[in-house]
């Protein structure tokens, strides 16, 4: 029993400085607690059809691409995993709050996708760790979680901007909002899985520049969207 809650800390604890980290940036006005609880269980849920398309998405690949190539890495990193994780996340994201009343103010899209994203790195990161053991908690919670709230920066900062460009009438904008807010997190979640599939000392030093770089963007783009927050 002490060793699965060490496990259940161990992988909870990110997830909980990120989503405080980001909460403490909401400073015009903060959102429900029941929303904010609701946005994390669905990233929990979005966890289940993401696992069953990967699945198919990689059993189909498995079909035309040899499993042991670098095409195949990149194919499944890209095709697969990003295109699949984001999806569901970014579905799962805009049910959930496009038509709510809390969605007022531009920075609510990072919070509500950052809360969204976050629930999915959690589950996975408890997958993870009672599948691995602790040996893979430090590296998961520099990397593998913070990431996944990074790609939701991105998403959200992207889909708060789409709600006000709909609130202002700008079709043709919202639409085009919309669909950067799903695939720039697409781009950058299929490049840090392909680097990080592929296994190579060029792959490998580029990964950690990558998410060094993209570290330092999302820190300052949380300064940035959280100053500029303007109300719908």
């Amino acid at each position: 029993m002490t060793i699965v809650l060490i496990y259940i800390i161990a992988a909870l604890l990110p997830a909980y400085f990120l989503l405080r980290y980001i909460y403490r940036h909401d400073a015009v006005e903060k959102e429900p607690p029941g929303l904010l609880l609701k946005l994390f269980v669905l990233g929990i849920l979005a966890a289940i059809p993401a696992g069953i398309f990967e699945y198919m998405g990689e059993d189909l690949l498995k079909k035309y691409i040899d499993a042991s190539s670098p095409l195949y890495s990149v194919t499944l990193a890209f095709l697969v995993v990003a295109v699949v994780e984001e999806g569901v996340k970014y579905l799962f994201l805009k049910l959930s709050t496009w038509n709510n009343p809390n969605f007022n103010y531009r920075f609510d899209g990072v919070v509500y996708a950052v809360f969204v994203s976050v629930g999915f790195a959690a589950i996975e990161n408890i997958m993870y760790i009672f599948s691995y053991g602790l040996s893979v908690a430090l590296p998961r919670a520099l990397l593998a979680v913070p990431a996944h709230m990074g790609f939701a920066v991105f998403m959200g900062a992207f889909y708060g901007s789409a709600q006000v460009c709909r609130s202002q009438g700008r079709d043709a904008a919202m639409r085009r909002y919309l669909f950067l807010s799903y695939l720039l997190p697409v781009f950058l979640h299929g490049l840090y899985d392909a680097c990080a599939m592929l296994h190579t000392t060029f792959t490998i030093l580029f990964f950690y520049a990558f998410v060094i770089i993209m570290y330092i963007i999302v820190i300052r783009r949380v300064k940035l969207e959280a100053q500029r927050d303007t109300q719908i």
